[in-house]
């Protein structure tokens, strides 16, 4: 009985990750997994793990429209998949 139920939990869990079709960069569990996808003027957002490093980027100053930029949006964990939901 115990075998059975093992081997039930194990292909139930290969069904599940099969059927995830996130990508691992973009993956997220909370809002804290996830950043900018870019260090200047970012429209998207992944897993910091799989962020890049912007140590020595310099960006300019301006409030580039349609981006995060000046808080005109915010990062958030939607469904599992880091999101950039940028205002209007």
């Amino acid at each position: 009985m115990k075998v059975k139920l093992v081997i039930l939990m194990v292909f139930a869990l290969a069904f599940l990750t099969a059927c995830s079709n996130i990508p691992p960069e973009l993956y997220c569990e909370s809002n804290s997994d996830c950043t900018a996808a870019s260090c200047c003027h970012p429209t998207s957002a992944m897993n910091k793990e799989s962020a890049p490093d912007c140590s020595g980027i310099l960006c300019t100053a301006v409030c580039q429209p349609g981006t995060l930029d000046c808080g005109q949006g915010e990062i958030r964990c939607v469904e599992n998949r880091c999101t950039a939901i940028i205002g209007q």
